[in-house]
């Protein structure tokens, strides 16, 4: 996707802009290699959804039409925090509930007719042509011949994700080691889909977050509504605590969270195809941008700059963050000389934030002495407890946490008076013991008083 909002961007400035595929792209919404990832939770957040609307006009829209859930938030999810549970307190941001297949495609189909996009597939980038100061195009593999070719650019884009090889290419130039950091929590994740029970499809998104010595292995889960009438649902546990992927063991590993609503509610719900297993959650990030030499002519952004474990949500706003940088940066300063550093540097402003967000968080789950949070991990991570703590009494707080959770707006947005206030002053209502639910939604759970089962955690 990332390479995708790429060339929207890119197809704005310039003349011709191609895209190199290594897969062969399906012509529905469906599974494919190059997204190994695809069939787990991916949430599009108010943020995100914003910017890839400002690159390709009309992709909400056609979503929705589709099928997509946007689902406000808090007014329509159950989120239970660290802290407790959230009340439902009316919209401030929202989320676009729907498979990456769909949301890849309906993209892909916005771009395939593009006057100016041609989308090359079956074709893998092997290397760069250029020079440590300018890079001026890709070496390339054909997949299916493996005939070797090369394509000249003025501007080259790595969107290659996880697997990027461009530090790598880069040191083959003559230029230093990029700096690389790693925070890997070793978090499991188990997803299986389910078809929704009958007027159940557009159930709020349920939420049952970690809560490190609370609750043991990181243990989490999530319920999103997606196209279909379907829901996917998506279990996860650090090293010790893995969920299964049976069905039975699925729901028992469910029922085991720190609430059993999930359980309940997939208890008689049917399951649609096997479950599938991910360990791809470290958060790793490229810092491109410190650098102190960068060549003309090439960028990285996404996953390829920076990944980051997919439980926070902010992959996807982080690469279409990215795109839109990479837009304005154009419109501001073409493609003269020595700009690409510059644009480099601004699409790493929303992976900073992200990064922070994400890291503070995964270290609570680290076993490793060495990689523990730092003292100054542990004060963000207080003043964050607290504001979740204060979001749940209190609508102020819940808006300053939102807005931050979503990359709506950056962390300086906490310190603003009225927001600190409500920080300080905290909840201003007694903690929810149970999920906020209506009658209807309540009528759709399905309690099962069997197997293992923690103590309901309103805390």
């Amino acid at each position: 996707m990332a390479g995708m909002l790429a060339a929207a961007a890119l197809a704005r400035h310039l003349d011709q802009v191609i895209i190199i595929e290594r897969d062969a792209l399906p012509q529905a919404p469906r599974a494919r290699k190059g997204l190994p990832q695809a069939q787990h939770t991916h949430v599009l957040p108010s943020t995100g959804a914003r910017a890839i609307e400002a690159l390709v006009p009309g992709t909400l829209r056609r979503l929705l039409a589709a099928g997509a859930h946007r689902k406000g938030m808090p007014n329509q999810l159950l989120s239970l925090t660290s802290q407790g549970w959230l009340r439902r307190w009316p919209e401030t941001q929202y989320v676009i509930g729907c498979s990456r297949d769909l949301l890849d495609w309906v993209i892909r189909e916005r771009l395939r007719h593009h006057p100016k996009i041609t989308i090359r597939t079956g074709v893998a980038a092997t290397g760069v042509l250029g020079s440590a100061d300018h890079i001026r195009g890709v070496r390339l593999r054909d997949e299916r011949t493996g005939h070797p070719s090369t394509l000249t650019a003025d501007l080259v884009v790595d969107a290659t994700g996880r697997g990027s090889r461009m530090p790598r290419w880069l040191k083959a130039l003559g230029l230093p080691a990029v700096r690389e950091a790693t925070v890997d929590s070793g978090l499991t994740y188990v997803t299986r889909i389910f078809r929704a029970p009958d007027g159940a499809a557009d159930f709020p998104v349920v939420n049952i977050a970690a809560a490190p010595g609370k609750h043991p292995y990181g243990q989490a889960g999530a319920l999103l509504p997606i196209e279909g009438g379907r829901w996917l649902v998506t279990l996860a546990g650090t090293p010790g605590g893995e969920p299964p992927t049976a069905q039975d063991d699925f729901i028992t590993f469910a029922r085991g969270l720190r609430h059993r609503i999930i359980a309940d509610l997939i208890a008689d719900a049917e399951p649609l195809g096997p479950a599938h297993t991910s360990r791809s959650t470290a958060n790793r990030r490229r810092f491109y941008e410190n650098l102190k030499h960068w060549p003309d002519g090439l960028l990285v952004l996404g996953d390829a700059c920076a990944a980051f474990n997919p439980v926070y949500a902010q992959g996807m706003t982080v690469a279409a963050l990215g795109a839109v940088a990479l837009d304005r940066h154009l419109t501001r300063h073409g493609l003269r000389s020595r700009t690409t550093r510059r644009t480099q540097r601004a699409i790493a402003r929303p992976v900073t934030v992200a990064w922070s967000v994400a890291t503070g968080q995964d270290r609570l789950l680290l076993h490793d002495a060495d990689a523990r949070p730092t003292a100054t991990d542990r004060l963000a991570q207080h003043g964050a407890a607290r504001l979740m703590r204060a979001a749940a009494g209190d609508p102020t707080a819940a808006e300053a946490f939102f807005g931050v959770l979503t990359l709506a707006h950056s962390p300086t947005r906490l310190l603003t008076p009225k927001a600190l206030l409500a920080t300080l002053v905290g909840s201003r209502r007694p903690p929810l013991t149970e999920p906020p639910l209506t009658p209807r939604e309540q009528s759709f759970l399905v309690p099962c008083n069997t197997g293992p089962q923690h103590p309901r955690d309103g805390t």
